[in-house]
């Protein structure tokens, strides 16, 4: 049989360069061989698709349903599935930043996971697109569970998942073997510049249309406040003017935030309402119109977080206008049974307070003004909860909606559903703002902070430098035994390390304890200390 004869192929000589399969199997690809991406484009492909995904969603977000935000909802959800040791650990490590600390958390595992769909969709097609596309179903599963959700909650996530599919299988597309192995490297760095460009210019564009176009921002800025029926006036000795010492009145921009809203609610106070239901003989609901038609009252009240650490600064001191809620509650006519009333945020967020605490005479209200100025967005604008005496997760509600008169062995709120005691009441607290640095000048020093118990009041603070006698510090006039008080001491400092205490007592007689508690369950204690070097 002639080797030329038709079906059979000629055996190619091992030297022959003149074509043939064997050539074109060396210009191209080997027989069989892989059209695997290398695992460094695998990564880098998944990362920009989760960025250019998470950008277009928020933009979306931004402009369809801000409420609906992918970062925003995932992070809400979050929130509230994390264990009180959680949320203690966030403070104490990022304090007031522990929202930025958690969207950068939530962004680094979008990323670990977008680089991890690559390498899956590198091996397996369409599996790593599947990946990032199901980041779009967590998202609208989020966004569903949200209070008041918006008719959209879906779209900006389901936008930011097809995105992120598609940047994908574009930066990865598959070829048959021995057809190369997709985009040329130049082709692949365009590809890769431009998603990742589309997500950060589409995050950009979203943060400046929210920060822009807030409506609710100006209709706050436009409101007029009535007269208060009663001032609080700020005596003329509250304040000491030193250097370094908290001011009686902490400023607006300096009061600290901690919610567990990821996104501020903006509410229009046109469509603001609160509703009074529970255990009650007549429901009642009121709006802003007419709560603002009510005799509002001006108080002074010193609030805190109960995650404040001895000689942290998660306190401040205001002055409020609003309308006391016993007079509220006094048109409902509350069971005789019910000693708990569980207030509830437009986010969603739950407080229990003990009803006594909002049916005495203390100054407990229906805030719509923060020193002179309608509440910031960030602090409950249009109304949030005032309660003396009270950490603010059992009382100082913000973007409030609802009071429901209940018990509480019938109803738990959100942070004692997380281990925190029900009641939730300010210990007696004194802290040590100067000297504010460790290193101290020698010769005559003053040592000042501010002390505080809500509703109590404090009678004295006492200043002990290493292990001499305690010396009784001047107390600053206070505005009320609802808020702080300012305190001094003389100090003649002499060459050398030096450790500084204080301890308060209270009106009622208490001492402040040397006993050193977390902050869980219910509030930190021991005395603050300070170490000083003087040269």
């Amino acid at each position: 049989m002639s080797g030329n004869e038709p079906g059979v192929q000629a055996p190619q000589d091992a030297g022959d360069t003149s074509g043939g399969r064997g050539s074109a199997d060396r210009l191209d690809a080997p027989r069989g061989a892989s059209s695997v991406p290398s695992r460094g484009r695998a990564a880098v492909a998944g990362l920009v698709a989760v960025v250019a995904g998470a950008g277009i969603g928020e933009l979306a977000a931004a402009i369809f349903a801000s409420a609906a935000s992918p970062f925003g909802s995932i992070g809400g959800v979050a929130v509230d599935l994390a264990p009180a040791w959680a949320k203690e650990l966030a403070i104490s490590l990022f304090y007031t930043n522990d929202k930025n600390a958690l969207l950068v958390g939530i962004a680094l595992v979008l990323l670990a996971v977008g680089a991890a769909a690559g390498f899956v969709e590198r091996r397996v097609p369409y599996a790593g697109r599947a990946i990032v596309g199901a980041l779009g179903l967590v998202g609208i599963a989020a966004a569903w569970t949200r209070e008041n959700a918006p008719e959209l909650f879906w779209a900006p996530s389901l936008i930011a998942g097809a995105v992120g599919f598609v940047a994908l299988g574009l930066l990865l597309p598959r070829r048959a073997a021995g057809s190369g192995e997709g985009p040329s490297r130049r082709a692949f760095v365009i590809g890769s510049a431009a998603a990742a460009a589309a997500g950060l210019v589409g995050a950009a564009v979203a943060s400046g249309i929210r920060s822009g176009a807030r409506a609710v921002q100006a209709v706050r800025d436009a409101v007029s406040l009535p007269a208060a029926t009663t001032t609080a006036d700020v005596p003329a000795g509250a304040e000491l003017g030193i250097d370094g010492l908290a001011p009686v009145v902490t400023p607006n921009s300096d009061f600290y935030r901690i919610d567990t809203a990821l996104v501020v609610p903006e509410i229009d106070p046109a469509s603001w309402s609160l509703r009074i239901h529970g255990l009650v003989e007549n429901e009642v609901t009121i709006t802003w119109d007419e709560l603002l038609a009510l005799p509002l009252e001006e108080s002074a009240v010193t609030l805190s977080c109960v995650s404040n650490q001895v000689g942290g600064d998660l306190v401040g001191n205001a002055v409020w206008l609003g309308y006391p809620i016993r007079e509220l509650l006094r048109r409902a006519v509350p069971s005789a049974d019910a000693d708990m009333v569980l207030s509830r945020s437009h986010d969603g967020f739950t407080a229990g307070t003990p009803i006594e605490a909002l049916t005495d005479d203390r100054d407990a209200i229906l805030a719509v003004a923060m020193n002179g100025e309608p509440l910031p967005l960030e602090h409950g604008f249009p109304v949030r909860m005032v309660v003396p005496g009270l950490y603010g997760y059992v009382s100082a509600t913000k973007w409030v909606t609802e009071l429901e008169v209940t018990r509480f062995d019938a109803d738990r709120a959100y942070w004692t559903d997380r281990g925190w005691d029900e009641r939730g009441p300010i210990k007696l607290q004194s802290r040590i703002d100067v000297p504010h640095s460790r290193d101290v000048d020698a010769g005559e020093q003053v040592i000042a902070g501010v002390a505080w118990q809500p509703h109590t009041g404090v009678a004295g603070v006492e200043v002990q430098v290493d292990d001499g006698p305690w010396r009784p510090a001047a107390l600053a006039s206070a505005i009320s035994q609802d808020t702080w008080v300012q305190w001094s001491l003389p100090w003649d400092a002499r060459p050398g390390d030096h450790v500084i205490r204080c301890r308060a007592t209270s009106a009622a007689g208490e001492r402040q304890t040397s006993e050193l508690a977390a902050p869980a369950p219910n509030g930190a204690s021991g005395w603050h200390t300070i170490e000083v070097s003087v040269g």
